[in-house]
């Protein structure tokens, strides 16, 4: 009695249920004098595959009885067969292990010292064992599910928080892949947004093989994107059988959760978790804790896409406001001194002063312009992703500056963000090609760039002129002429013209190009 009060109390003593369960196999088998002992679980939701702990089982056994069709009901066949008395029932004895009232799995012992049977004794003592493992499997099991619970909690902590700090989208997404993948003990983990064909995108992906997946778009017609769309979870036990992204990849995983990342009645995405083939399927506690993992995201989503709209919408509204002042305060001033230096202007005498004044009121007008232009910039609204026009334009003549020598200057007049993309695009086409042959052949030490989008064509609309001048040698016989018929296709292809003006720099030097087109296609 002593000894069997002290294995009990060992039984009890781990938290573990691995743990427990090789204590228990262990203590069995010592208690009745055996040599082997196997604990066989039974899958929890009463599917999936018999789990087995063995204790002093050779390794040739334990494949046979891992590869029993009839799971742990022919176990004991398998282990009498392994002793010298094979066949007889005392020689192996098996008791069910109870947790909760539930049947857990079965105790089996064989190979008595000595060749002996089991008495009656050898059994009162290891169902004694058993119960008492039943109690300790319980407690392990509540022990492994607080912190498991405890685990999930914290990584939808870590996900809310990388969600709603983060900068990048992009990386708070990797950060709910990454931990879906280590919480749920699996090889791979992905999000998927909506694409615009109607499947799902994969978008961020924690898994050896990010690269052969990130990218790929899950048709709307397979069933899992209908059955997440829907709001539902998918459960696969071999995602390649279910066809729902038929390559090698998908061939290489087995149990898999599929999980709508839903809030609200809203679904965002879906949050995918795989096992390698041959592993362990997921539990009922893995699939409630990970489907309340990928709510809990789902609500970050959504909590730092609005703050991130309120934090838009005050840039915005900052914006608006130094576009009133710019237009109510500084335009007005500048107004203000342009008409002070026109009134410096009419009482001057000296000739160098009235052309001092004058280059400075013109220079008023050039900054003028160029403050309206940057309001209408100010004002426009958050849908322009790609850069306006103006960015481009300037590009391009920054980078005509490396080997002009010198920077362009530059004007813009109007809405010039506005300008249709056929029309913009071609704009900058023309730019280049302007500032390609003033380089090659106007020898020119001077260029100006201006870009009018307040220009109104014969036909009423509203269109948009380019016009680059400089104060070069002017237009050769042979060279820019295939320059300039190129650029006298291009207007005509969208409704606008090209044309060119000669002598209009110092001395009669140099050369104007002027392209213009609607802002519109027709």
């Amino acid at each position: 009695m002593p000894r069997l009060l002290e294995a009990m109390r060992f039984v009890g003593a781990g938290l573990g249920l691995h743990t427990t369960l090789d204590r228990i196999a262990a203590i069995a088998a010592g208690l009745a004098d055996a040599h082997c002992a196997v604990v066989a679980v039974l899958p929890e939701d009463g599917e999936g595959k018999v789990e087995y702990v063995f204790h002093g089982v050779e390794e040739e056994t334990r494949d046979r009885i891992r590869a029993l069709p009839g799971g742990h009901r022919r176990m004991r066949q398998v282990l009498a067969r392994s002793h010298p008395a094979a066949g007889a029932d005392r020689h192996c004895m098996d008791v069910a292990i109870r947790v909760h009232g539930a049947l857990f799995g079965m105790l089996c012992l064989a190979k008595k010292e000595g060749g002996g049977e089991f008495t009656a004794k050898d059994v009162t003592l290891v169902r004694a064992i058993a119960t008492e493992a039943g109690i300790a499997i319980g407690n392990s099991r509540l022990y492994e599910e607080a912190s498991q619970r405890e685990r999930w909690i914290d990584g939808s902590v870590a996900v809310t928080t990388a969600l709603l700090t983060a900068s990048d989208a992009d990386e708070a997404l990797e950060v709910v892949a990454q931990q879906a993948r280590r919480l749920s003990d699996s090889a791979a983990s992905a999000v998927l947004l909506p694409a615009g064909e109607g499947g799902l995108e994969v978008v961020a992906v924690a898994s050896d093989r990010a690269r052969e997946v990130l990218g790929r778009i899950v048709p709307p017609s397979s069933r899992v994107v209908r059955e997440v769309l829907a709001g539902r979870a998918v459960f696969l036990e071999d995602a390649a059988t279910h066809a729902w992204m038929t390559d090698s990849v998908a061939r290489s995983y087995g149990p898999t959760m599929v999980l709508p990342l839903q809030s609200d009645g809203r679904v965002l995405g879906a949050l995918i978790t795989q096992r390698l083939r041959g592993r362990k399927p997921f539990t009922r506690a893995d699939r409630t804790l990970a489907t309340r993992f990928a709510s809990q995201a789902a609500l970050a989503l959504m909590l730092a896409d609005a703050q991130r709209d309120r934090e838009r919408l005050a840039v915005y509204e900052d914006r608006d406001r130094i576009a009133r002042d710019l237009h109510d305060l500084v335009i007005q001033r500048l107004f203000a001194t342009g008409m002070m230096l026109e009134s410096a202007h009419r009482s001057s005498a000296q000739p160098e002063v009235r052309t001092g004044v004058e280059k400075a009121v013109d220079e008023l007008d050039v900054t003028i312009q160029e403050i309206r232009g940057a309001i209408f910039a100010l004002q426009q609204g958050p849908a322009e992703r790609q850069p306006g026009l103006r960015a481009r334009v300037l590009r391009e003549i920054s980078m005509a500056a490396v080997p002009l020598g010198f920077r362009p200057s530059y004007r813009f007049l109007g809405p010039v963000d506005t300008v249709g993309p056929d029309a913009g695009k071609n704009l900058i086409a023309a730019l280049r090609e302007m500032l390609s042959n003033a380089y090659r052949h106007a020898e020119a030490t001077r260029i100006d760039v201006r870009v009018d989008a307040t220009v109104t064509l014969e036909d009423g609309r509203r269109g948009v002129r380019l016009s680059v001048a400089d104060d070069g040698v002017g237009i050769p016989l042979e060279g820019r002429r295939s320059g300039l018929a190129n650029l006298e296709r291009r207007a005509e292809s969208l409704g606008g013209t090209s044309w060119r003006t000669s002598g209009t720099g110092p001395g009669g030097r140099g050369t104007t190009v002027l392209w213009q087109v609607p802002v519109e296609a027709e």
